[in-house]
């Protein structure tokens, strides 16, 4: 074999995988739009299964849930909607954060 086929194999493998590299896409960890995201996020789960609670007027269900959503997910939105909602339930030991 000539040494410049040689040569050619020898860089071909690199320069494969330096393509499908760059043509590959980033996974950058950022925020998703709540309106294109696939999966529902876990406090938003909380939040409806609480409002679920109410609808059938288990009230003492809706605060647990509300309670449990403000102490697992403090910084999430829904969390802040839950402190809301035990505050209007008269829940005086509604988490603060």
């Amino acid at each position: 074999m000539s040494p410049v086929l040689t040569g050619f194999r020898a860089a071909l493998g690199p320069l494969v995988l330096l393509a499908a590299v760059a043509r590959a896409p980033y996974q950058c960890a950022s925020e998703v739009d709540p309106d294109r995201r696939i999966h529902e996020d876990p406090s938003e789960a909380l939040y409806d299964l609480a409002e679920r609670f109410k609808a059938r007027g288990e009230r003492d269900a809706q605060r647990d849930t509300l309670r449990f959503l403000v102490e697992r997910y403090p910084s999430s939105r829904f969390a802040h909607m839950a402190r809301g909602d035990l505050e209007a339930l008269g829940d005086a030991g509604a988490p603060v954060r």
